[in-house]
Formats: structure tokens, C-alpha cells, sequence
């Protein structure tokens, strides 16, 4: 089996490009759709979440805005928050390996990769990419986005160019969406996952 990693800063359409590996047949764990259901109504971090940072949850739930208010541009913060959200996602990771087995590929959609120092457990790493002024343009359309927001979150985030030269692959999503799933498919072809024609 073939473990992938695939990251890239906020608005370069990660979450698009995991879509098409997943329509390629290759199972997928997105770990932020992890995070939204472990603090979602009924999520298994909500109440230690509210025990840590009092006030930020809401009718059983985590109020994603007003924790990003409490932990952004706090490091201290973050660490603690951080503390609670990774073992809970990495136990989640875990069913899903053993849930997918029996596949020749697994792909880990994981936006703080290359932040927390989690590439070494991967057998490749693909980053997603497009130009500045093209993610900036994606984020600031964001419902709540403004620019000081964005701006905390590239400062948390390790640069773009920098992803690039450490990744095994990049795959650019600046042009449209068939542009993208050919870079997805030639990629599956050179790891010899490729889906016969």
C-alpha cells in the first residue's frame, strides 16, 4: 500500500483535488472533515473543548469562529488546542487504515502537514498550489473572510514555495478542472495506481 499526503495552503483547492483521487478509486481521510465531526453537535472533543476554552461552543457544538478568536495569533493557545484536536484525529486515522486495508493507495488530505512535521510518515507527498494572487482572491471570497484573517493564517502556515521543493509532486490549480485531473492522473499512472483506458 501506498501512503499519500496531500497539503497545500488555505485556498489552493485541496479539498477539490482530494474529490478527484477519491473519484479515481484511491480512499480518502480529510482530516479537517475529521475536526468539523469530532467538534460538530454531538462530537467527541466538544465537551473537553468547552472545559478548555469556556464560552466557545454552542447547542452541543463547537463555535468554529469563536475558537479561531480565541487560538489565532496565541500560540500558547494553539498548543493547547492542538493537544486536545491531534490524538483524536490521529485515532481516526488509524480506522480508517485498518477500514481500508485491503487498498493499493490511501490518501491523507492533511492542510498542517509540512506545520507539524508530519511527512516523514508518508511514502509521498503531493502539494496543491496556484499563485498568490489566485489563492488570494479565493480566500477573500470566503463568507466572514477578511484580509487580517487570512493574513493570521499565512502566518501560521509554512510558505507556498517552500511546499513546493519538498514535495514529490505538485499538482497547479490555476486553470480549470480538467487541467487538474490530468495532473491527478498522470500522477496515479507514475505511482502505478493509473486506472486502464
Amino acid at each position: 500500500m501506498i501512503t499519500i499526503a496531500l497539503t497545500g495552503s488555505i485556498g489552493m483547492g485541496k479539498s477539490t483535488v482530494a474529490q478527484m483521487f477519491g473519484c479515481a478509486g484511491i480512499p480518502v481521510f480529510d482530516a479537517d472533515a475529521t475536526v468539523r465531526k469530532l467538534q460538530g453537535p454531538g462530537g467527541a472533543l466538544v465537551e473537553r473543548i468547552e472545559g478548555r476554552f469556556p464560552g466557545t461552543t454552542r447547542d452541543g457544538a463547537v463555535d468554529r469562529d469563536l475558537l479561531a478568536e480565541r487560538v489565532l495569533a496565541r500560540p500558547e493557545e494553539l498548543a493547547a488546542l492542538e493537544a486536545i484536536v491531534h490524538p483524536a484525529v490521529h485515532h481516526e486515522r488509524t480506522r480508517f487504515i485498518v477500514a481500508n486495508g485491503d487498498a493499493p493507495a490511501l490518501v491523507f488530505d492533511i492542510p498542517l502537514l509540512f506545520e507539524t512535521g508530519g511527512e516523514e510518515a508518508f511514502d509521498k507527498v503531493i502539494v496543491v498550489s496556484a499563485p498568490a494572487e489566485v489563492q488570494r482572491q479565493r480566500v477573500l471570497a470566503r463568507p466572514g473572510m477578511t484580509a487580517e484573517k487570512f493574513e493570521a493564517i499565512l502566518a501560521r502556515q509554512v510558505p507556498d514555495e517552500e511546499k513546493r521543493a519538498r514535495a514529490d509532486f505538485v499538482i497547479d490549480t490555476s486553470g480549470d478542472l480538467s487541467t487538474a485531473e490530468a495532473q491527478v492522473e498522470r500522477i496515479l499512472a507514475c505511482l502505478g495506481l493509473g486506472r486502464e483506458r
